[in-house]
């Protein structure tokens, strides 16, 4: 099963227009000379980043994209028109890739980003050019060149402040219901989620962050079983990582020390860059728990895991614990923004579409 986070579309850029080869004729003039015009520059094709935007599931309807040639250049010195450019809105934390070469084209980030992936072919020119003391007459043109042709692969890793970590039916997909406006499906079989969501946390007036429910993983997922290879890609943005436990007994075989190691495994298999990102303990599902137990069956599994970070004893499900989370995580993420605007540097410039004027 393969998430809507991945697309493999073809771009392809106008060709130029080709150069005319004319002379004038007008009654009493003979021999006019030549009035053959330039061509028009073919279309050349951009992707453009949109916060709007936040899946890819748009490219798997429209996997073509071809931009306009550029029109032949005509008598009387007229000029080709220049063929129009395309733009492709896609959605921010999206990785461009040449799918022949595996070049690395660019990393769509910000809104309005522009990135350039197929450039127009060049204009052929008339025989007006071709004109010299010894050649009144030319009949040579140019024919316009092809535009560039690329199979692109587009690969989106979710830009979230918070990413949600834990086993198929840590009880990811309620949480986020609990906390936010988004509804993924939630039931009581592993891999309910087979796409990636996006939910809003507003905990007070212009205070929010992004939250990201990713499918569930298992052991091996670093190497690409089941499903957790996509779903590590995603998370690889984030500012923080919550590990979602299920501490409700489920018989012999449920041990939430063990699911947590299993993750972490992968963490480390996968990226050690990743698994040294700041991660909380959340341990889920208290209300499936008598009130006695409930404390000591929390403090025992910090205790096993020798766990060191912030640590959250939460029922999503009953929404108990979620509010007091969700403070915690926004102070954490002002923290995070104040500092990253100290060190905020102007952007480099990306790539700009030429005037449109041919040369």
């Amino acid at each position: 099963m393969k998430f809507v986070d991945e697309a493999s579309i073809r771009v392809e850029a106008g060709k130029g227009g080709n150069g005319c080869m004319s002379f004038r004729r007008e009654k009493y003039i003979p021999k006019g000379g030549p009035n053959g015009g330039d061509g028009g520059d073919g279309g050349t094709i951009y992707l453009v980043g949109d916060v709007n935007q936040n899946t890819l599931s748009d490219f798997r309807f429209t996997r073509r994209y071809k931009a306009e040639n550029g029109q032949p250049g005509m008598g009387k010195n007229c000029t080709g028109k220049k063929g129009e450019d395309m733009y492709v809105r896609i959605p921010l934390g999206t990785l461009v890739y040449d799918e022949d070469t595996e070049e690395l084209i660019g990393d769509v980030t910000r809104d309005g980003q522009i990135l350039l992936v197929a450039r127009g072919g060049i204009h052929g020119i008339g025989n007006t050019h071709f004109k010299s003391s010894t050649n009144r007459a030319p009949r040579q043109f140019t024919p316009g060149t092809p535009g560039e042709e690329r199979q692109l692969r587009l690969e989106l890793k979710v830009i979230a402040d918070v990413g949600l970590l834990g086993l198929p039916n840590a009880g990811k997909s309620t949480f986020i219901r609990a906390i936010s406006s988004a509804k993924p499906k939630v039931a009581d079989y592993p891999f309910t989620t087979l796409h990636p969501n996006l939910g809003v946390v507003s905990v007070d007036t212009h205070r929010s962050f992004v939250v990201a429910d990713i499918p569930g993983i298992i052991e091996g997922a670093a190497e690409g079983a089941g499903l957790g290879l996509q779903f590590l890609k995603h998370i690889s943005r984030t500012r923080l990582l919550l590990h979602l436990v299920d501490i409700a007994p489920l018989g012999e075989t449920h041990d939430p020390v063990e699911d947590v190691r299993v993750i972490e495994r992968e963490l480390v298999n996968y990226s050690e860059e990743l698994a040294g990102y700041e991660r909380w303990l959340v341990l889920n599902k208290l209300d499936l728990l008598p009130p006695e137990e409930r404390q000591p069956r929390c403090q025992a599994i910090v205790k096993a895991l020798d766990w060191q970070g912030p640590v959250f004893s939460i029922s999503a499900m009953k929404q108990e614990g979620t509010r007091e989370l969700c403070f915690r995580i926004m102070e954490l993420i002002e923290q995070q923004r104040a500092k990253a605007a100290e060190l905020d540097e102007p952007p480099a410039a990306d790539d700009e579409p030429p005037a449109a004027d041919n040369e």
